[in-house]
């Protein structure tokens, strides 16, 4: 017989196991979400000022107005008003390379830029500012654009990122991918001939990097965070809602135009 290890949960008729604790005896009410999320993804416990860093992280991603998965996940409730699922889900579905999934591709670049560099860090701000340059001239050789770089709204500087920064010196996680993150905000004008704000994502993918995660994973606490603030939006849809509205907007601008033959 197969059998499949986990090392997650698993419960019987009496219990409920999870990360080798006891969930209702040892872990409802004395653990958070966030740490829980954390420790079911790392498989150990973080230490407060882990947990700080990773929360901070979380409420920074969490919502952001507007943007388009929560207008995607208003108007599928507008169409399917019986399935708060199904809506939740078409908001989650637009986490890509332009919301939600910076904060993966910028923990990506960034850690690609440190293997590339060798195990030897750089020591002062000139060092980090000459690995900078090089990876976002890199980046741009190869007709990409540099993550973490740019807001469509914040355009001289989105207020989570240095929010995220301080958070993370204060509890003595500023690693690599943060100080790497910090001089590209310094440099990369030399290199792209403007300056633009380093954005939430993408500190958010720097901050989350350094506290041990794969670039894999990032994209899903990206998700999670997104989760809770689209149940938010849902919530207030159902109260008042503004996909009919969207709707009709949308409905009344469309100009037709046949087809080029």
């Amino acid at each position: 017989m197969t059998d499949y290890p986990t090392s997650i949960g698993v419960s019987d008729a009496t219990s409920i196991t999870l990360l080798g604790h006891d969930l209702a005896s040892e872990l409802m009410g004395q653990v958070s979400f966030g740490e829980l999320a954390f420790w079911l993804v790392a498989l150990h416990r973080p230490a407060p000022g882990e947990l700080r860093v990773f929360e901070a992280a979380l409420v920074a991603l969490a919502d952001h107005g507007f943007t388009p998965s929560a207008i995607a996940a208003r108007l599928t409730l507008t169409g399917a008003p019986e399935s708060l699922q199904g809506a939740l889900a078409a908001g989650l579905l637009g986490g890509g390379s332009r919301f939600l999934g910076v904060t993966e591709d910028c923990g990506r670049f960034l850690a690609a830029a440190l293997a590339a560099h060798g195990d030897a860090l750089p020591q002062d701000d000139a060092g980090w500012d000459a690995l900078a340059i090089t990876a976002v001239w890199e980046r741009r050789e190869a007709g990409q654009l540099v993550p973490g770089l740019g807001h469509p709204v914040h355009k001289t500087g989105d207020p989570r990122t240095p929010a995220l920064l301080r958070i993370a010196a204060e509890e003595g996680l500023k690693g690599p991918h943060l100080k790497l993150f910090e001089a590209i905000g310094r440099t990369h004008s030399a290199v792209i001939g403007k300056t633009l704000p380093l954005n939430g994502a993408g500190v958010c993918g720097a901050a989350l990097a350094d506290l041990g995660f794969d670039a894999d994973m990032l994209r899903g606490f990206a998700l999670l965070a997104r989760a809770a603030g689209l149940l938010g939006h849902l919530a207030e849809e159902m109260r008042n809602p503004a996909g009919p509205g969207i709707y009709r907007a949308a409905d009344e601008s469309i100009r037709y135009v046949l087809p080029e033959s």
